[in-house]
Formats: C-alpha cells, sequence, structure tokens
C-alpha cells in the first residue's frame, strides 16, 4: 500500500525538518507500506539526510524532474542528479499541465528520463483517456474537481477508474487516488479492490493529520 506526500510549494528547509522531527518516529514500520514524503527541490538533500540519520520508514520523492538529461538546460532538475536523493518522481500532475502546458509527449519524455535512472514514476492521470507512458507501473488517477478543493470524488467512482486503467494498461499498474484525502475519508479509498493507496496533497502539511492517515492504512493491511 502507498502513501504519497505531495507538499507541493510549500514548507522552508526548517519547515521541513520539524515535519519530520515530529512524523518520522511515529510513522507505522511495515513492509507492506510505502510511505513517500515529496518536498520542494531545494530541501530534497536535507530531508533526505534527516531520513537516513532517523532511520524513518520514509522515502525520498521529488515533485517533478527535467525531460532532459544533463546539459544547457537553465532551471531543470535533471534525473542523472536527482537520483542520488530520490527514488520517486510526481510526473504529469494537473497542476503542470494546467499551468505549465506539459503535454503527454513531455510527461513521457520525463518518465523515460526517470526509469532510465532507476527512478520511480509516479504517473498522474486526469481520466481513463489520458496516456500512461509505457512500463509505467505507477499511477495517481486525480480528477480535477477533487484537487485542492475538498470535495474528494466518490471511493466507488475512483475504484471503478482504477479498474478500467487496469483494463486498459495491464493487471500490474497500481493505481492510487489524489484529491482531497483526509484522515476522516482515506480508509474509504483504501478498503475499494482496485486502488493501491493515497496521494496526498493539502493534509500532508499538516504533521498530525498525516500521521493519523498512515495509522489508518495500517489497519487496511
Amino acid at each position: 500500500m502507498w502513501i504519497i506526500a505531495n507538499w507541493k510549494s510549500n514548507k522552508t528547509i526548517a519547515e521541513a525538518l520539524d515535519w519530520l522531527a515530529q512524523a518520522g518516529p511515529k510513522i507505522p514500520k511495515n513492509p507492506n507500506l510505502t510511505v513517500v514524503v515529496c518536498p520542494c527541490f531545494s530541501a530534497l538533500s536535507e530531508v533526505k539526510k534527516a531520513i537516513i540519520v532517523g532511520n524513518f520508514p520514509l522515502l525520498v520523492g521529488a515533485q517533478d524532474l527535467s525531460p532532459f538529461g544533463m546539459g544547457a538546460y537553465t532551471g531543470e532538475e535533471p534525473a542523472q542528479i536527482l537520483r542520488e536523493l530520490i527514488t520517486h518522481a510526481i510526473l504529469g500532475h494537473s497542476e503542470r499541465r494546467q499551468n505549465f502546458g506539459e503535454t503527454d509527449e513531455i510527461i513521457s519524455q520525463k518518465a523515460a528520463q526517470a526509469k532510465a535512472n532507476n527512478i520511480t514514476p509516479l504517473i498522474c492521470v486526469q481520466g481513463t483517456d489520458i496516456l500512461i507512458p509505457q512500463d509505467c507501473e505507477l499511477v495517481a488517477f486525480e480528477p480535477i474537481s477533487a484537487i485542492g478543493t475538498g470535495n474528494p470524488d466518490t471511493p466507488e467512482n475512483a475504484n471503478e477508474v482504477a479498474k478500467t486503467l487496469k483494463e486498459k494498461n495491464g493487471q500490474d499498474i497500481q493505481v492510487l487516488y489524489g484529491g482531497s484525502v483526509t484522515a476522516d475519508n482515506v480508509q474509504s479509498f483504501l478498503t475499494q479492490s482496485f486502488l493501491s493507496g493515497v496521494m496526498i496533497g493539502k493534509a500532508s502539511l499538516d504533521v498530525q493529520e498525516f500521521i493519523k492517515i498512515c495509522k489508518k492504512a495500517l489497519e487496511n493491511i
């Protein structure tokens, strides 16, 4: 089961380390629960160090990466460098598509860069018609109407979308749900037969809320 914390453009390095100091010791340790925290690029190195020092059951992910390799690409973060810090990368989030005009082609290029550098891409889709790059087996269904609105999709519909995505792209893919997930509603998604976890935005910024979510996830393993 997956729990992915997407902090988006929030938390300074100091705030990130304070979050880890509180959450790290309380995140359940279970081989069937994978918890990934995705801070801003500027905090990746310090977050990675804190997790190692604290021996916390957390992995580090990035919220994006470059579609290019190393070279003259000002402002880009290449997978060859990020692979020293992260295990996962969120790609194709609806906010990237909307605010930066990212296309399926760009996302496929980013996924290829990730896989070539042993980084697992988490491909975000907003429906069953969105292209999932070949050999990408971790997917997050995030309906735009539920992102940051406080109005989550119904667990039953999210489960049906996950079922369709598996039918179209292969049963090996794992589908997560993302969109206004909280400690109060997380179990309703985690008990669905075709969902393998959740991606959490706003609620992951609240350390106590996030700890509650992780503990409730453990109850469904």
